[in-house]
């Protein structure tokens, strides 16, 4: 199962009255796990940058000048992120403003529904409490000391961690067969079921302790409950 975690820095807060993107980072999740693929693109808004906005996330106009328009990078963004589920922290944020970018340059929108919100998990979750993304990260114990101003593909990685323990942890299953390791990851909600081993373990009995066991149902009579199984 692919899924990709994303986050978006913009210019303020609504495309209609002339904000712009300005980054995007994604990392890809395979059934949960980062595969180490991302996606990271700072992007020229063609405009200036407002106060407020360059007290979150540190990029100026000048800084942005050099690089690529949305419309440059949209055909990239999209075959990154294919047709799978996208993973971002307030979706009523993040979707409108892609759909605006992808609009401007005659791109095909993302419908909402192809998002998990994480903002809305945590709200349920734990209603009344914090849920911005530092207020998860310090709930789940997750270091996120090194995020001193917002950046897209830092946040999604760190959203990417938050994510998983939204959904109910990792929980590694190690089963033996075969002289191989497999390792297959649980989520809350999954079908999970214990399995029977393809081959059966060898008895740890030593051959004296068998004989020691022998001779002490022996001593238990005709009725002892463990010949009744071995005879069933």
């Amino acid at each position: 199962m692919r899924e990709i975690v994303m986050d978006t820095e913009t210019t303020g807060f609504d495309p209609k009255t002339g904000d712009r993107m300005v980054e995007i980072g994604c990392v890809e999740l395979i059934n949960h796990m980062p595969t180490g693929k991302t996606f990271h693109q700072y992007i020229n808004p063609e405009r200036d940058m407002p106060e407020g906005a360059f007290a979150v996330h540190g990029l100026s106009a000048e800084f942005l000048r050099d690089f690529p328009t949305f419309k440059e990078i949209a055909q990239s963004f999209l075959d990154f992120i294919g047709t799978d589920k996208l993973i971002i922290h307030n979706a009523g944020f993040d979707i409108p403003f892609l759909n605006a970018e992808l609009g401007w340059c005659m791109k095909p929108q993302i419908p909402m529904d192809r998002a998990i919100d994480t903002l809305l998990i945590a709200r349920k979750k734990y209603p009344g409490a914090g849920n911005s993304l530092d207020a998860l990260c310090r709930r789940f114990g997750i270091d996120n000391a090194h995020r001193t101003l917002h950046g897209a593909l830092l946040d999604s990685e760190i959203l990417a961690d938050v994510y998983l323990e939204l959904i109910g942890g990792r929980q590694p299953d190690l089963v033996l067969g075969g002289g191989e390791k497999q390792t297959e990851t649980r989520v809350a909600g999954d079908d999970w079921r214990p399995r029977p081993r393809p081959t059966a373990l060898p008895s740890r009995l030593t051959d004296e302790e068998r004989a020691a066991h022998d001779a002490f149902v022996a001593k238990l009579g005709e009725n002892a409950i463990w010949k009744r199984f071995a005879a069933n």
